[in-house]
């Protein structure tokens, strides 16, 4: 179990105990088999590599796959974290974090895998991915996980139709909608978009897991394993920031949404971002995706362009429609793509102010901030060991850039905000429910109102 001191510059009396390396007992095997399907997959399109740079690119391929043995080597044994050699934008960050952790762990010979925190040697591992990457070109922008994003997107390709035909119903008679009808449209969509969550490949190591059948179809069964809803106050913060603009329609400003997977879970985000422009409720639109391949599906700049590419392809009316929609909207400067060092950095979302301060300014210029995801709900609550009925405003240790929401399946370790008796309830009906992805929170905080 990892050392019970913080990396977060977080006041001490508002932080629980850092969640270790192996607390969560049942994914602690995750890493390596990842690792090894890195290596697998870097493998078998070493003809690719051939084709496309030569000898070069098969000498890129031996090193790389050298450098991810000696990493899968060094994660089995506990060996020492060491520093980034890339000289990336971002590699010194990282380094000046790595001796951060040291100087908290001085009682300690060295920061190794097995006595640090299971979320910095998780996203740690990702990013010396990379780093083997970058160091053997020409195979330096080589997405490694691309294979598993698209196919979980294609098998996904009836539930994105019923999801597109529902939107596009939907929007035939916007105008006309009163804000009642406005808001069971938003809801059924926010819940889509949350359980769209589920499709998470680095929870199933890489396995398939897409998305079958109509997510709309879906919503009432699933419904009572939500724990957390605070969408009514989602979408009271909404109608609190509708202003005039320009043409005198009222709508608020901005929504940031802070992805996480590619495929089906992206899809639903770009159709609750449809929703929320072509209602009026929203102007702008601002995506945040990550900057390297990373937890195996998360979504990059490639993945949100290949998206749309995709959906505008189809050969199905109204998804393809949605396509095209969608690809105007960011011609037309509707929606923003964006990507960022620091998503894709260890750092808990709380010392966000201080080692990323543009990035904070960005977000403080949201109405409305939706953090996808069971990572960044980790990075949120900075995957402590909190007691269940923690307030949420409490575990996120200051970090309020705007009002936000957290819409996030639970696949680890970490839950605030339930009632006294909630989480004990759960562990006796269900002993892995904080782990298997079957339960689900939609929570805000607005530290405005604090």
């Amino acid at each position: 179990m990892a050392a019970d001191q913080t990396v977060s510059r977080a006041p001490p009396a508002l932080s629980a105990k850092v969640v270790g390396s192996f607390a969560y007992l049942t994914i602690r095997d995750r890493l390596p088999t990842i690792l090894t399907k890195v290596i697998d997959t870097i493998h078998r399109n070493k003809n690719k590599f051939f084709e496309e740079y030569g000898e070069e690119g098969i000498k890129a391929e031996k090193q790389t796959i050298s450098l991810l043995s000696k990493l899968r080597n060094e994660l089995q044994t506990d060996k020492p974290v060491l520093e980034l050699t890339d000289g990336l934008q971002d590699t010194e960050s990282w380094n000046q974090y790595l001796q951060r952790h040291q100087m908290l762990h001085e009682d300690q010979d060295s920061v190794s895998w097995f006595k640090s925190p299971w979320l910095y040697v998780e996203c740690y591992m990702y990013r010396r991915i990379q780093e083997a990457l970058w160091l053997n070109p020409p195979i330096s922008d080589y997405d490694y996980f691309n294979e598993g994003k698209t196919q979980g997107y294609f098998e996904s390709t009836q539930a994105v139709i019923a999801l597109c035909t529902y939107l596009e119903g939907v929007k035939k008679n916007i105008e006309e909608l009163s804000k009642t009808q406005l808001f069971e449209h938003f809801y059924k969509l926010l819940q889509v978009s949350l359980w769209g969550n589920k499709c998470d490949l680095s929870i199933s190591a890489g396995q398939e897991n897409s998305q079958k059948i109509s997510p709309i179809d879906s919503l009432n069964s699933l419904q009572p394993f939500i724990l957390v809803d605070d969408s009514n106050m989602v979408w009271s913060t909404l109608m609190s920031a509708q202003r005039p603009g320009q043409s005198g329609k009222t709508a608020a400003d901005r929504v940031d949404i802070v992805l996480d997977n590619a495929g089906f879970e992206l899809v639903t985000d770009l159709v609750l971002a449809d929703f929320l422009v072509s209602s009026g409720l929203v102007r702008q639109i601002h995506f945040h995706g990550k900057s390297i391949p990373w937890f195996v599906s998360d979504v990059t700049a490639n993945d949100f362009q290949w998206t749309i590419r995709q959906t505008m392809a189809a050969n199905h009316k109204w998804m393809s429609k949605s396509g095209f929609h969608w690809q105007s909207y960011l011609k037309e400067g509707v929606w923003l793509y964006h990507d960022h060092p620091f998503w894709t950095q260890p750092h808990e979302f709380c010392d966000m102010a201080a080692d990323a301060p543009e990035l904070y300014a960005t977000l403080q210029r949201a109405d409305l901030l939706l953090f996808k995801g069971d990572l960044n709900y980790r990075k949120l609550t900075g995957d402590r060991e909190w007691d269940h009925t923690v307030g949420f405003d409490t575990a996120l240790r200051g970090f309020g850039p705007a009002p936000l929401c957290s819409l996030r399946t639970l696949k680890a370790n970490v839950q605030v905000g339930l009632q006294p008796g909630q989480g004990e309830k759960l562990t006796s009906q269900d002993p892995s429910w904080m782990t298997n992805g079957k339960y689900a929170v939609i929570q805000f905080s607005n530290p405005k109102t604090e």
